[in-house]
């Protein structure tokens, strides 16, 4: 069984120089699911990529909260259709 990593948000904040308001509103807008235990919170490594895509947007391109959201969706979107792409371009080959 693989080890699972995760990092509190402390110390996400303090190396990605953002404010713990920002990682709460990426919880509370469902793009990164947040664990706790008895005395803080972590992020699971799954959740690592996401979260650091959006605190570069956040910090690179200066968008807002609510347009991170909006992103993320599009981005899910385009994620799914690519993968029912693929699946119909295996499905024609085999009638090809």
């Amino acid at each position: 069984m693989a080890t699972k990593y995760s990092i509190s948000i402390q110390e996400f904040c303090k190396n990605y120089e953002v404010d713990e308001v920002f990682v709460t509103h990426c919880r509370e807008a469902e793009l990164v699911q947040i664990h706790s235990d008895a005395e803080e919170d972590y992020i699971s490594e799954e959740n690592l990529p996401t979260l650091e895509k959006m605190v570069r947007l956040y910090h690179d391109l200066g968008i807002n909260l609510e347009g991170l959201e909006v992103i993320h969706h599009l981005l899910n979107r385009i994620e799914t259709m690519e993968k029912e792409l693929q699946t119909m371009k295996n499905r024609l080959r085999l009638y090809e």
